[in-house]
């Protein structure tokens, strides 16, 4: 079983506080949304759960069946969807798969790779260059890099953000069969998007 646990987090920047004594615990099947106004530190939040960003105070752990990840198990058992995610036009959808599964060391074959892009309703496009997808295309795109690794901890910045009704329903479809064996937290102020989790955290408060 993996666990995720946050203890007494904090951050400032300067002088102003983002959020501070912020604590909860998830493990494998349970799932959190994160929520608040705009600059309340949603995204911050993730970064911070993912190593990114440095915490003023307190303290994040990956634990797997009691013993705490190294850093190493801990980047590849997670994977991120969001906006701020850059693919590469000038390269197919297959290509940016096959890129991006070699910088996390995984070998991708071409059955996996139409397996992935099937799964997230690219098949037959995967080898279109990216440059030419819809940006709701490219934000189907991200979340077949994000199923390279088979995440134990998934992490998800606005997950609809592009899409159109098909997409959504996709996501949702998505986040229920992926939170029965892993922790999914999503950053959202959609309100439809808090039925995907059975938790919520309110930022700004």
């Amino acid at each position: 079983m993996y666990t995720l646990k946050v203890e007494n987090l904090s951050k400032r920047f300067g002088s102003r506080r983002v959020f501070s004594d912020l604590s909860f615990e998830l493990t494998t099947g349970r799932s959190l949304s994160i929520t608040g106004r705009n600059g309340s530190g949603k995204t911050t939040l993730l970064m911070l759960l993912l190593g990114l960003h440095h915490a003023t105070q307190g303290k994040v752990s990956y634990v797997c069946d009691s013993e705490q990840l190294p850093d190493s198990a801990v980047r590849a058992g997670t994977a991120l969807v969001s906006p701020y995610l850059n693919l590469y036009d000038q390269l197919t959808g297959e290509e940016n798969l096959v890129f991006f599964a070699t910088l996390s060391g995984i070998n991708l074959s071409g059955k996996r790779i139409d397996e992935l892009l099937a799964t997230v309703g690219l098949e037959r496009r995967g080898v279109d260059p990216v440059g030419a997808y819809s940006s709701g295309m490219k934000q189907r795109l991200k979340y077949a890099v994000a199923l390279l690794k088979d995440p134990a901890y998934l992490f998800l910045d606005e997950p609809t953000s592009n899409l159109d009704i098909d997409g959504k329903l996709f996501v949702r479809q998505l986040v229920e069969s992926r939170r029965r064996n892993s922790i999914v937290v999503i950053a959202t102020n959609e309100e439809e998007d808090y039925s995907l989790t059975d938790g919520l955290i309110r930022l700004g408060q």
